[in-house]
């Protein structure tokens, strides 16, 4: 069985040019035609992943928590991030990185400070880390 085709596509951008959102995040290029696999394309989200993910963003987004996003397709990995103004840096990264699929999992949340909150296999068990608990303490 054969991966679903993924519903975003990567266009080359010219140096410099930003994004849909209007960012070039840090670190990550969206400048040329060489960001794509040794198979020829970039690393994207498929549909099912990218509706994990935004179930999870619009669930933080209705508490008002986050309000932006922005999405970067590279030759290593695909990079989801959240933002809270869309003049700040991410608070978090969504990664995937096929690469490490056989050792730790292709799918990593990361904060803003760098910090690894979970890695693994399964995107929905990444995802998990996201979602807020309510402990009642009695």
């Amino acid at each position: 069985m054969s991966d679903p085709e993924p519903i975003l596509t990567f266009r080359p951008r010219a140096a410099g040019q930003a994004g849909p959102s209007g960012r070039v995040l840090p670190g990550h290029s969206s400048q040329t035609g060489t960001d794509v696999t040794r198979h020829g394309q970039a690393v994207r989200f498929t549909r099912q992943e990218l509706s994990e993910i935004l179930s999870v963003y619009g669930r933080r987004v209705a508490l008002g928590e986050w309000r932006d996003y922005a999405i970067d397709f590279g030759r290593e990995k695909a990079v989801f991030s959240v933002f809270r103004k869309a003049s700040e840096c991410p608070l978090v990264r969504i990664e995937k990185t096929p690469k490490l699929a056989g050792k730790q999992g292709a799918y990593s949340v990361i904060a803003a400070t760098g910090l690894i909150l979970k890695r693994g296999s399964e995107l929905s068990r990444v995802l998990a880390v996201l979602d807020k608990r309510v402990d009642v303490v009695r």
